[in-house]
């Protein structure tokens, strides 16, 4: 650590508000403990809990950074103890609690991955939440197969566009709603079976059609409320529907009765708060299933925008105003 600053700019809250509460400061650079790394941040990607935090409505668990950031990638310049399989100097992408909106940030070893040959920096950046959250939930916790139908709402965001192209990487016919012609289109460039407009129609109806009756296996949802009952409505017998996120809010009033005749699994999980061992799990399933998707070609994290660390607002009001297609990245300079 003698070589590296004391001190590194990260982005502060003022409180918690809107985009406008965001803006620098200057503190201690952190020190990584047994089994972490330190790392040097290129990049830092956006996320929606990311924006939840900043509101007062996602604290970061216990012993977790207040800084907010999910996921970062750059160079490790100092490792802790009883750190293996990385030495100072690997370029890495990395899954945090928190901490990633800064020049340095903290990592366990367990949740970091070399880059995908091929990507750049900001492109691994955009790589971990995402990543990590389809697989865990739509192959690991859903059991999505190939040759099965899958349906994600939200298609151009993050989580939506990795996990068409997973989907259809791992040989599943996918379908994804987006609000407009232009969002439909993007969805289906990235390799859906059909983009629904749910501007101007009715996913269940689509899906009713687009499936001869049948449904799909697998939904993945970040918008609960009155999408909930429509979800259930449009699985397959035996499907299974997982929850990540409420936008339309959590509570809900929906008829059971086609969970029972179609033997359904409602479920759901959120990651951040995992334990270490349960995302080395995932860490290990992303470097053996997914990296070499990536590397082929087959699937790849879509950077919409970027913004210098600084313009961390910037980048909070362009995710809020959700006109984005794909991920927004902060840069730091460095790397």
């Amino acid at each position: 650590m003698t070589d590296l600053p004391t001190e590194m700019t990260y982005v502060s809250a003022s409180g918690d508000g809107g985009p406008e509460v965001l803006g620098t400061a200057r503190g201690p650079v952190p020190t990584p403990g047994d089994g972490e790394v330190l790392i040097e941040v290129a990049a830092a990607g956006v996320n929606r809990p990311d924006v939840m935090q900043r509101k007062g409505m996602y604290p970061p668990p216990p012993g977790a950074s207040s800084i907010l950031g999910l996921e970062v990638a750059g160079r490790i310049v100092a490792v802790g103890k009883d750190v293996k399989g990385f030495v100072v100097g690997d370029q890495v992408c990395a899954l945090l609690t928190g901490g990633g909106y800064a020049e340095y940030a903290v990592a366990p070893a367990e949740t970091c991955l070399a880059f995908p040959k091929g990507l750049t920096a900001v492109e691994a950046a955009a790589v971990p939440e995402t990543f990590f959250t389809v697989w865990a939930n739509v192959f690991d916790r859903a059991g999505l197969k190939a040759g099965q139908s899958f349906l994600v709402h939200g298609g151009t965001s993050g989580i939506g566009s990795t996990a068409i192209q997973l989907a259809v990487a791992r040989g599943a016919t996918a379908y994804a709603t987006a609000g407009g012609p232009e969002k439909v289109a993007f969805c289906e460039k990235l390799g859906a079976a059909r983009g629904i407009d749910y501007r101007s129609e009715d996913f269940q109806a689509v899906l009713k059609e687009e499936t001869g009756g049948k449904g799909v296996n697998v939904i993945l949802d970040m918008v609960g409320g009155e999408y909930t009952g429509k979800n259930v409505k449009s699985l397959a017998p035996e499907g299974v529907l997982v929850q990540i996120a409420f936008m339309q809010g959590p509570k809900v009033q929906i008829d059971l009765t086609p969970i029972m005749l179609k033997r359904l699994t409602v479920t759901g999980s959120t990651l951040r708060a995992r334990p270490v061992a349960d995302k080395k799990r995932l860490a290990e399933a992303l470097q053996r299933e997914v990296w070499p998707l990536i590397e082929a070609g087959k699937a790849k994290p879509v950077v919409h925008a970027t913004f210098p660390l600084e313009k961390a607002s910037e980048a909070h009001a362009l995710m809020e105003e959700s006109s984005h297609m794909g991920k927004i990245v902060l840069t730091t300079g460095k790397g």
